[in-house]
């Protein structure tokens, strides 16, 4: 018999887009109130559970940071986060000189209407337990004080079994939702004939984010391959079984042996491998924040909000931090980072459910461009801890 379960997330939301984009025009009124009534329902839900997830997620690894302190550690955190902030910022740059003529040519130079609204059967309103401020305060404090806490080890498996919590919440809740969300979504503004408009300059935008992307890994090896004095196309190419590998899982951790052999390869001792590989599945995401921030560019046009540099630059610099605790469920850095989307930017629920279409349609490309980056990171950490006394196997094997 025929199963949904077995259909990717990818495809089912491709399927709840082109069924949304198809049916908003011709669905009977009472279909498109009933559509209109669950997604009202759904968004009330999803903005109370994300101050839930950023407590959720970001406290324990917070914790675990706090814990695990050393200078290894400290310098590998701090690359990834300053590498995904780059990113962002390249996306950031690149967007604000090209995406406003393409917004603009696509558009006809007006700014999108908001779709016509379609009245629910009822709503139900949850109103959050915090902001997301609050959410990301409480997760700082709570975090540090179980790292550094004398007694806390109740506090810590409250924690971690919370965090399981809110792990399960997202993939057996809100992602397998989601589909009838963006459904909905399409279904709305197809009426109006809003979605092609979307469609259309999307289209657009999704071919300068895989230049992004590709240009993101070039830099990343760049780097490596200065500090290292190694040839970084060579290096770079050293990673593609990685980055096939990540191309067909969509999951960074699901990569890591890939990854960890292919740095291997590269030269990278066992030890700093062993480290930095598990360790940059979880905090190094380049790919995913330069995609979010382009897409979240192209929303702020669209609709002619603000989205000057200041703006982006507190939304990249929170964003490094909060998807440190993305969780590894496929579209998890996103369903991080909607908190900022809606506080930081203003983004309404519609906004949002679109900017999860929009991530899930690319995800596999920004997974692969975070393990390939993986790669990298690991090259200038296995430098720095050969430089600092301690040469590794590798090099040693290279000097004799």
């Amino acid at each position: 018999m025929f199963n949904m379960k077995k259909i990717g997330l990818l495809p089912r939301i491709v399927i709840a887009i082109a069924l949304g984009l198809s049916l908003g025009r011709v669905a009977p009124t009472g279909v498109a109130r009933l559509c209109a009534t669950f997604n009202g329902i759904f968004s009330q839900f999803l903005g109370f559970v994300i101050p839930l997830i950023i407590v959720g997620l970001v406290t324990p690894a917070i914790s675990e940071v706090g814990k695990n302190a050393g200078k290894l550690l400290l310098a590998t955190a701090g690359i990834a986060y300053f590498d995904t902030i780059l990113a962002a910022l390249l996306a950031y740059g690149t967007g604000s000189a090209l995406f406003p003529k393409m917004v603009s040519a696509t558009l006809g130079g007006a700014v999108a209407e908001k779709s016509t609204a379609i009245a629910p059967f009822f709503e139900i309103q949850i109103p959050p337990l915090c902001d997301v401020m609050s959410a990301l305060a409480i997760s700082f404090m709570l975090g540090l004080g179980i790292a550094y806490g004398k007694s806390s080890a109740t506090l810590r498996t409250i924690a971690l079994e919370f965090r399981d919590i809110v792990e399960k919440t997202i993939g057996l809740v809100i992602i397998p939702l989601l589909p009838f969300y963006i459904l909905g979504l399409f279904m709305t503004m197809s009426a109006t004939g809003e979605a092609f408009r979307i469609v259309l300059v999307f289209a657009k935008i999704i071919a300068v984010i895989f230049a992004l992307h590709i240009l993101v890994m070039l830099y990343e090896f760049a780097i490596a391959g200065a500090l290292t004095r190694r040839n970084p196309l060579k290096l770079l190419c050293g990673m593609f079984p990685a980055y096939m590998t990540a191309l067909g899982t969509s999951s960074s951790a699901a990569t890591i042996p890939v990854t960890l052999a292919q740095t291997k390869k590269l030269g990278v001792s066992e030890e700093v491998a062993g480290f930095t590989v598990p360790l940059c599945a979880t905090i190094h995401l380049s790919g995913s924040a330069m995609k979010i921030t382009a897409c979240a560019l192209t929303i702020c046009l669209m609709k002619g909000t603000a989205h000057g540099f200041g703006t982006f630059l507190h939304f990249v610099m929170m964003l490094g931090v909060v998807m440190v605790a993305a969780p590894g469920v496929p579209g998890g850095a996103i369903m991080a980072a909607l908190g900022l989307l809606g506080s930081i930017l203003g983004f309404t629920s519609e906004d949002q459910a679109l900017m999860i279409a929009l991530y899930i349609a690319m995800d596999s490309f920004g997974t692969a461009c975070n393990v390939t980056g993986d790669g990298a990171i690991a090259l200038v950490i296995d430098k720095f801890h050969h430089e600092g006394g301690k040469p590794t196997s590798a090099q040693s094997r290279r000097e004799t």
